[in-house]
């Protein structure tokens, strides 16, 4: 009986390891045939070749990042141009000499010379309209644009508003690709973006832009101004942006441009540390649309009135928490301000939707408006807040 359990129990052991390795090896082989066995839909006769496996892994690593990349890129364009600079001659105050002005003249002091840029820009339209940065174009006397078909065009630049950086050029073309405009107050902070551009010049090597991810780190930025140009409610951005990348197109994952990239911070470093600045597109269509028509912006009103920035002093006079905001110190009579009703003492702490920081600020914030343009002040007086409207009337 002893022997007989013995012999079952071996038989029922030899048929359990048949079993185990039946089903391994079959599974075994399964999977090396069908890498994505698990997947529904999957048919195994469609991997039965190397091309089509090649195909699958290819088609798996496609994504909406690389799609809109694909997209856009056709309607970006690099830009050299060539500017004439003036040199301050290092010498300069030694030929203001009237003893060396009688043999050299007045030409020791300063001379021209031709200076070639690097930038980039995007096509707004299918006959050839390109937009960029005023910095990048809106001084060159010669102007190339080099798209992506390799085809390279001489540009002329409609109208440039140093202000707001944003330059219009045209190029003779038809049918040539266009991007798609988004609308710039429909970011989401933490969105999916991505940058295109010329960096360094990279694109002539080529014809081909270079991208960089990210996402939308802030909205509503307001920078210092930079050689008079004006930068408020800027796009920041951690898509690596360098020199070259302005006038570029930073566009989201729909493949529609939200936003030019203009400025990066350094902190000191020579390249980009993950702080990029984009103007809104919605400023940018606007600007377009004006220089379109008219080839510059007409802001030549008048305000009538003398600001100073609050600084703690002022700020402690006033019983002020912060010192954020600008005071009036004049009121000029008959102007716009005065008509307004505004007083000496009042802190100005917003303009429509604009937070008024400092005199910089407000400087860039009426930059915004326009002849003619009504609007709204939000001031603080006597420790009561009010409302006031004032037109921008001409400038007499």
């Amino acid at each position: 009986m002893r022997r007989i359990n013995k012999l079952l129990l071996l038989f029922i052991t030899v048929v359990a390891f048949a079993a185990i390795y039946l089903f391994v090896d079959n599974n075994f082989n399964k999977t090396g045939k069908d890498l994505e066995i698990n997947k529904p839909g999957v048919n195994l006769t469609d991997y039965q070749n190397k091309d089509k496996l090649n195909s699958a892994v290819t088609n798996s690593r496609k994504n909406i990042i690389t799609e809109t990349v694909k997209k856009v890129s056709p309607a970006v364009v690099g830009i050299s141009v060539i500017e004439i600079q003036k040199v301050q001659n290092p010498f300069g105050s030694f030929f203001d000499d009237p003893f060396f002005k009688q043999f050299f003249g007045n030409h020791g002091g300063s001379r021209s010379r031709e200076v070639k840029e690097l930038g980039s820009g995007y096509i707004i339209s299918p006959d050839g309209f390109i937009v960029t940065n005023d910095h990048v174009a809106g001084n060159a006397t010669q102007i190339k644009v080099s798209l992506t078909n390799g085809h390279t065009y001489d540009a002329k630049l409609v109208g440039s508003d140093p202000v707001s950086d944003i330059a219009l050029l045209k190029i003779d073309g038809d049918n040539l690709p266009y991007l798609t405009v988004g609308n710039s107050d429909d970011i989401i902070i933490g969105e999916w973006v991505i940058a295109l551009g010329n960096p360094f010049g990279l694109f002539e090597i080529n014809d081909q832009p270079t991208v960089t991810v990210g996402v939308v780190s802030a909205l509503g930025m307001n920078l210092e101004p930079l050689n008079e140009r004006y930068y408020l409610n800027m796009i920041q951005t951690d898509a690596a942006i360098n020199g070259g990348n302005s006038g570029g197109p930073l566009v989201n994952g729909l493949g529609e441009i939200i936003g030019m990239n203009t400025l990066i911070f350094t902190a000191g470093s020579q390249g980009n540390i993950g702080l990029g600045f984009a103007i809104p597109i919605n400023k940018v269509k606007k600007i377009i649309a004006e220089l379109k028509e008219n080839g510059k912006i007409d802001r030549n009103f008048e305000i009538g009135m003398r600001i100073q920035s609050i600084d703690e002093s002022i700020a402690k006079y006033y019983n002020l928490e912060r010192t954020r905001g600008v005071i009036i110190t004049k009121v000029y009579r008959g102007t716009p301000a005065d008509k307004a009703g505004l007083q000496e003492g009042d802190i100005i702490l917003k303009i429509n939707n604009y937070i008024i920081n400092d005199e910089n600020t407000i400087f860039g914030v009426f930059y915004e408006f326009r002849t003619g343009q009504v609007i709204n002040l939000k001031i603080l007086r006597d420790d009561e807040l009010m409302t006031k409207s004032m037109k921008l009337e001409p400038r007499k």
